[in-house]
């Protein structure tokens, strides 16, 4: 496998959220889901990577899958990983 497909494996999608865009704007800080087993650094050497900007800090959170019904019958939805990407001033990340 390539580097550039590992690197996207463990970027899975950008979270655009209300709270996301007012960090975006804010901090300079972008959410991603990431992969279940990915630790901090592959995380900053894949965003480093991909978009070619300097990370200064990537903080990591699970959020857990919520109990849904659907009829008579009720399911769990996954847990998803997010991790919070700050960037060095004057950095960039063009999601759209």
């Amino acid at each position: 496998m390539s580097l550039l497909s590992d690197h996207q494996q463990i970027l899975t999608k950008p979270v655009l959220t209300e709270k996301s865009t007012t960090d975006q704007e804010r901090l300079n800080a972008y959410r991603f889901e990431v992969a279940g087993g990915a630790n901090k650094i592959e995380i900053r050497n894949a965003v480093e990577a991909l978009f070619e900007v300097k990370v200064l800090k990537v903080n990591t959170m699970v959020r857990p899958g919520k109990n849904r019904r659907r009829g008579a019958s009720y399911f769990r939805t996954p847990s998803r990983k997010i991790a919070i990407i700050q960037l060095a001033e004057g950095q960039k990340i063009d999601l759209l």
